[in-house]
């Protein structure tokens, strides 16, 4: 609506009241005075409600609209962020340690390595005490591994009495399993306690790779009303590849344990196909003051772009963190040239130098962050099942904001001159060249 058309508006409102008045006041209702007011106050509400409107924080409106898509929000939650592999493991194998029920994992993969091998060790001792176990892992996840599970692993599991299943394994003719993946990572042990975040299970979380030295990535542990919403996607997932209901109610024990206000985003192929861009594009929209991302796979979508675009037009400060080094080819010359063009809008492009950043979170104002597995790409977009955790507290938010000053400091700020240091003309022209490809990166 344009202005003129909403002065038009204001206008009709006005002559309507001046009526109304004139009625309501010949029989003696309101007195002079208030009638010739009561124009007065119309013509300044319709002014002032769309500034209070806008005066709403970042973290009340995305609360509102996620809820109004289904996201369901809890309070009472406790969060502890683990940002390292070494945190998480050491967090979450003593808390299967002390299980006395029930230990659900759903990973993309289990990478046949050290770390692999003491989880299942420690599964197959909670397995003779009696506690459930059941754990899921992504067939072609599995299968780009460059080690992964083999037939032979996975019957030593079900020998030890480890319920282990694969979800959708790559089958001739492979084309059809493509699309969608399960990239989801969420543990639940004894409907009580989950992990989430970036993070399979593989050693160079905590060693890195000669590739790209250290690699880094961040998880968190949850207690609290949102367990059980984890804990939901879980039996959903899992009923979808084994038909078991997971219906008990001792799969869903989680209570009030703290005093933060969290709602878990999950992304099903057919279900919730747009949640995750909705997610992203209206915390961006929302945003007042600043927004800081960290994601490994920077490769867009449209939509996510032009929110991006609008937030640095309309002043908002914006910080994004890519890693100097990859694991993969092409898509990091897609994030190089994409996270370039940002820069020269007027976005601050940081350059993580150690290793590989392998974090997908995001901070905005201040007052509101995710965790989680989704990548900013299509594939996790548009494609695959992707959970991630929405906090809503300034607590856990600075937290990862200090994180992120404390990353500055190994970073290199991307400037024209670095960019051209950075990349040759070759390695830009890759760029462009796999731009052509994001609707599949």
């Amino acid at each position: 609506m344009t202005r003129g058309m909403r002065k038009k508006n204001i206008i009709k409102k006005i002559d309507s009241v001046f009526n109304n008045s004139r009625i309501i006041n010949s029989r003696n209702i309101l007195s002079p005075l208030t009638s010739h007011l009561l124009p007065l106050i119309i013509l300044l509400t319709s002014y002032l409600l769309p500034f209070s409107l806008s005066a709403q924080t970042s973290d009340s409106l995305i609360v509102h609209q996620m809820e109004d898509l289904g996201v369901h929000f809890t309070q009472g939650n406790h969060v502890k962020l683990l940002m390292s592999g070494k945190d998480k493991f050491a967090d979450m194998f003593e808390a299967i340690r002390q299980a006395k029920s029930s230990v659900h994992l759903e990973y993309f993969n289990f990478r046949n390595d050290s770390i692999a091998s003491l989880l299942f060790d420690i599964l197959k001792e909670k397995r003779k005490e009696g506690v459930e176990i059941r754990a899921m892992f992504d067939g072609f996840g599995n299968d780009s591994n460059n080690q992964p599970l083999k037939k032979y692993h996975l019957q030593k599991l079900w020998a030890d009495s480890i319920n282990i299943v694969e979800y959708d394994p790559i089958r001739f003719p492979w084309v059809n399993h493509i699309w969608p993946r399960d990239h989801r990572k969420i543990v639940v042990i004894d409907g009580e306690i989950a992990y989430t975040g970036g993070m399979n299970v593989a050693d160079y979380y905590i060693v890195g790779t000669e590739q790209v030295g250290e690699w880094r990535d961040m998880h968190c542990r949850l207690e609290g009303p949102v367990v059980n919403d984890l804990q939901i996607i879980f039996a959903r997932i899992w009923k979808r590849a084994t038909k078991e209901n997971l219906t008990d109610a001792k799969y869903y024990r989680g209570k009030p344990a703290g005093n933060k206000m969290v709602g878990i985003v999950n992304r099903e192929p057919h279900v919730t196909n747009k949640i995750m861009r909705q997610l992203y594009i209206q915390s961006i929209d929302d945003a007042q003051d600043s927004i800081r991302i960290i994601n490994p796979y920077l490769t867009l979508i449209p939509s996510i772009s032009k929110a991006l675009k609008r937030a640095i037009k309309r002043g908002v400060k914006m910080e994004i963190m890519v890693s100097a080094k990859s694991d993969i080819p092409l898509t990091p010359d897609v994030v190089y040239r994409n996270a370039h063009k940002l820069m020269k809008r007027g976005a601050t492009v940081w350059l993580y130098q150690p290793g590989f950043h392998h974090s997908k979170i995001m901070m905005v104002d201040g007052r509101f962050c995710t965790v989680g597995s989704t990548n900013l790409d299509a594939r996790s977009l548009r494609f695959d099942f992707e959970e991630n955790a929405l906090i809503i507290n300034r607590e856990t938010t600075k937290e990862l904001d200090d994180m992120f000053d404390r990353d500055k400091q190994k970073s290199v700020v991307l400037t024209e001159e670095e960019w051209n240091r950075f990349r040759t003309g070759w390695q830009k022209f890759r760029g462009w060249f796999g731009s052509l490809l994001q609707p599949w990166l």
